[in-house]
């Protein structure tokens, strides 16, 4: 429209994008508004204002998309039906005996969370308000426990069923029964390697987290019971997925009934009903926001994803990659680091709605499978839930602890600078995890190629 190459224009929207959201822009406001300008720029006022006026309807109202918000009930349904805290129980029945007992009961519960809730933070959250008065009262360190907390969050990004999973997919238009299968067995690798690290730091100081025992088999076993629903979820949504026989939707549709129903007999049993009245209320309530925000990051997402395709800038960049004399390996790890820098300045969405328009075709380029990637770059996003300066599952398990200390009147405020220090040695057991995914793709593959 103005003579100017219209790569140039896709490089300028991108650098706007960036000091939109550094100067404090909410990512689908940043998105959305330089989608708009460079089709504006591009093909003018008539194509740019017809984009925009349909790309809210046509891209919120996709079957896909509706398996959010049955996700994202579950796991609210679930803490407010009191699973999660036996789901802990459970956990710290069976594992505390071993070094950092409960250090390792909080991973074991956090995944298990994972699998029915599909928010990071929401999981941090939950967590911070389960395990650190409990932690902090058997002896445990506070970096320790901030550190198991915000890196056991993680896990809801990898685990199914994962938001940010299902935002790639959106993304990139690919399956999300595949990506959601595919994210399973790298998220057990995550939590084997998070329990080696916390039975290796406390078995070498074991000052760090002592055992916790007393338990006799017969207390081991009355507490299965408590966790028998949250695996009764899981089993029902894998099940359908692995075989087929439930799309994404209709498997987050039956586990949110299931839940539904225990938590309606929860409030049976307690004689409770107006008080879980109240929670169900706050359940619907906080399933509502976080969809809306959703849904309105995924139109402001293909909005800017629509003004690259007419800037012809994926396709530029994929050629430019595909042409550089280095093994793709190489290219993909430098690709991996261009993440890891994004990640201590950008949550994760954001970082993927900047990167993955350009970068996406230019993995395919090189062969890469799609799904694989899918979930490397979500892994990368994990690490940077929990990098400095803006890792927000630190930021939750500070704010959470002040809440708890002020709720007790006691020491259980944990400051943001031991959540940091603490997720130390986390963040290498992340990094050592993607090194096993990128030495070892079919950890990935595996459990998607033999899906029904």
């Amino acid at each position: 429209m103005f003579g100017v190459d219209d790569t140039w224009i896709g490089i300028g929207g991108i650098l706007l994008l960036v000091a939109l959201v550094v100067a404090g822009v909410r990512v689908y406001v940043a998105a959305a508004l330089t989608g708009f300008l460079g089709l504006l720029v591009i093909k003018g006022w008539d194509v740019a204002g017809a984009i925009a006026g349909t790309i809210p309807h046509s891209k919120t109202v996709t079957y896909p998309l509706s398996v959010l918000p049955l996700f994202i009930l579950i796991g609210f349904l679930a803490f407010h039906a009191g699973l999660t805290a036996r789901l802990f129980e459970a956990a710290r029945r069976w594992v505390g005996w071993a070094p950092g007992g409960l250090a390792v009961a909080t991973v074991f519960a956090s995944a298990g969370f994972a699998a029915v809730s599909g928010a990071s933070t929401a999981t941090a959250a939950v967590f911070s308000r389960v395990a650190i008065p409990d932690m902090l009262r058997n002896g445990y360190g506070k970096r320790l426990t901030a550190g198991v907390i915000a890196a056991g969050g993680t896990l809801a990004s990898l685990i199914p069923p994962s938001a940010i999973l299902v935002i790639y997919a959106i993304i990139v238009e690919e399956s999300v029964g595949k990506l959601l299968l595919a994210g399973l067995v790298p998220g057990l690798v995550s939590v084997l390697i998070y329990t080696a690290l916390i039975v290796g730091l406390c078995a070498w100081k074991p000052e760090l987290g002592r055992r916790i025992g007393g338990f006799t088999w017969r207390e081991r076993f009355a507490s299965l019971p408590g966790a028998v629903p949250i695996v009764l979820v899981v089993v029902i949504i894998f099940g359908a997925l692995y075989s087929g026989l439930a799309t994404p939707t209709e498997a987050g549709a039956l586990g949110a009934m299931v839940v539904f129903a225990m938590y309606v007999w929860q409030a049976y049993r307690r004689r409770s009903m107006r008080m879980m009245a109240g929670r169900l209320r706050d359940a619907l309530m906080e399933t509502a926001r976080l969809t809306v925000m959703i849904f309105t990051l995924v139109w402001g997402v293909f909005l800017f994803v629509r003004f690259l395709g007419f800037a012809g800038l994926p396709a530029t960049f994929a050629d430019w990659v595909v042409t550089l004399d280095l093994p793709p390996i190489a290219i993909m790890v430098c690709i991996l680091l261009a993440y890891a820098v994004l990640g201590m300045f950008m949550d994760a969405i954001g970082m993927l709605v900047l990167t993955l328009p350009v970068v996406y075709p230019a993995v395919v380029a090189l062969g890469y499978d799609p799904i694989w990637f899918g979930v490397i770059v979500v892994k990368m996003a994990e690490i940077c839930l929990i990098t400095p300066p803006i890792g927000l599952n630190c930021f939750v398990v500070a704010g959470v602890s002040r809440e708890l200390s002020d709720e007790a009147g006691g020491s259980l405020a944990i400051p943001l600078q031991d959540v940091f220090r603490g997720i130390g040695p986390f963040f290498v057991a992340d990094v050592l995890t993607v090194a096993v995914l990128l030495a070892f793709p079919a950890i990935v593959m595996w459990l998607p190629r033999t899906m029904g």
